[in-house]
């Protein structure tokens, strides 16, 4: 590894401030972009990936500008390692196309290439112009509020920059002479772990609401505060989320609550007030159900933790809880009618993820296995004969278990019933055997099988006499 890269880790502050001399320290701005030379930064090209170096390479030897930029060059200056690349060009869509037989061209609203090895995927994206801009074909659409609908005007480098979102996402590493340009005093923002909007924040959150989101995300992702001017209009404009596709707000929910710090993120979404937009029925939920708001924080402690220790997650687990008083309010309104439980849950459901789904998509692999852990809690009481058995072998099984431990965490039940299916869990055939003894005599009726009344036998009639 770079070995100025260890000094840096041991102190990005100082290493930073290093970049700056007093004078430009003093005045807070950088006059044009700042292009930092190699050996004044500490990024190298062991933090990136092969498959990220062969498309510089490649495109810097066809004659086009290539560069890294935004969040690997931002993750690398902070003392991580990237995990994610993007690449800046000046080449066409088409153009890198005819380069990497590899690749696709991708998207209308923002037509992108993918450069796939293997697993790996690299972004290509053409530097984009200003959207008002006369540029022939390219052209770039707003609707009235100012939300771009479609975004292919190419441009330079220096007004892609300027149509990047946060200043620390502006950050380009040429791969001509590994020096990194700066054009929006990005990394004095990483020094100061502040993220601040590129330009007017009311215009850009118009021109796309789901930078308020990205603004939450990266906020609780690098540990950054929000710049004052760029923190106020959210609260305001937090109600055009309304306008962005239910499919495009499932991938940044992903990205929002699967990343490892879903617990931060939401507490942030709803101090904004963005959370109610995604989810309106789970806001009003927690607002009547003093478990709610508990049992959806868990459930996201419970992610991040498995997140850090490299365990699988899913979000069908996720929306399980996050939809869960929702259902609850609704399962309880149907009894007090005089539905049965059973019957009272699956027509709850229904209706709670209709309305979701015009917030939100919830493809069926997720929102199938979701009802499956709702249907389960109402199994995992009844554990007398074969049934807890039966119930163990679903494949739901364990995310229904875990989940039900975080419904006792939160107070939303009693605790108990969870313990016994640890130990049902731990316990050999014969501790199983007792458990359900146990479990038989304690559920309604004693879960005894009740004892038959001896059937009376008829009297035959006897046959008249024939003599």
């Amino acid at each position: 590894m770079f070995k100025g890269f260890t000094r840096f880790l041991q102190s990005p502050g100082e290493h930073l401030r290093s970049l700056f001399g007093p004078e430009e320290a003093a005045a807070g701005a950088i006059a044009g972009p700042r292009i930092i030379p190699r050996n004044e930064h500490p990024v190298s090209r062991q933090h990136f990936s092969e498959p990220a170096l062969k498309v510089l390479y490649r495109l810097h030897n066809a004659g086009y500008e290539a560069y890294l930029v935004g969040g690997c060059i931002r993750d690398a200056l902070l003392g991580k390692m990237p995990k994610d690349f993007d690449v800046a060009t000046d080449a066409t869509p088409e153009q890198v196309r005819e380069l990497f037989r590899n690749s696709r061209i991708i998207g209308r609203r923002f037509r992108i290439v993918h450069v796939r090895f293997g697993r790996e995927v690299i972004e290509v994206t053409t530097f984009r112009g200003q959207p008002g801009d006369d540029h022939g074909d390219h052209l770039a659409q707003q609707s009235e509020d100012g939300l771009l609908l479609r975004d292919n005007v190419w441009g330079n480098i220096q007004e892609d920059a300027i149509r990047r979102d946060f200043t620390i996402n502006a950050l380009y590493y040429s791969i001509a002479d590994f020096s990194i340009h700066d054009f929006a005093d990005g990394v004095r923002d990483i020094e100061s772990r502040t993220l601040r909007l590129i330009g007017d924040p009311a215009t850009r959150y118009r021109e796309d609401p789901v930078r308020m989101l990205r603004a939450v995300r990266f906020a609780a992702k690098l540990d950054f505060h929000i710049a004052p001017d760029s923190e106020a209009p959210i609260f305001e404009l937090a109600p055009l989320l309304l306008q962005i596709p239910p499919a495009r707000l499932f991938d940044e929910i992903l990205k929002l609550f699967m990343a490892g710090h879903g617990v931060e993120t939401f507490r942030q979404l709803r101090r904004y007030g963005l959370f109610a937009m995604l989810f309106p029925e789970s806001e009003e939920a927690m607002a009547e159900l003093p478990w709610a708001e508990p049992l959806i924080e868990a459930a996201l402690a419970s992610t991040d933790r498995r997140i850090h220790e490299e365990r699988p997650v899913t979000p069908a687990f996720l929306f399980a809880a996050l939809l869960w008083g929702p259902v609850q309010l609704r399962q309880a309104a149907l009894e007090a009618d005089g539905m049965p439980p059973i019957p009272a849950l699956q027509a709850a459901a229904q209706p709670v993820i209709s309305r979701q789904l015009q917030h939100i998509s919830i493809p069926k692999r997720f929102s199938l296995p979701m009802r499956d852990i709702w249907d389960l809690q109402q199994r995992l009481p009844k554990r007398g004969g074969k049934r807890a058995s039966q119930t163990r072998e679903h494949p739901r099984f364990r995310a229904a278990y875990d989940f039900l431990l975080l419904r006792e965490a939160a107070g939303e039940i009693p605790p108990g019933l969870g313990d016994w299916w640890t130990a049902y869990q731990e316990g050999d055939e014969h501790d199983q055997q007792r458990l359900v003894g146990k479990a038989q005599d304690s559920e309604p009726g004693g879960g005894r099988s009740r004892r038959r009344r001896p059937r009376k036998r008829r009297r035959r009639s006897t046959p008249p006499s024939s003599s």
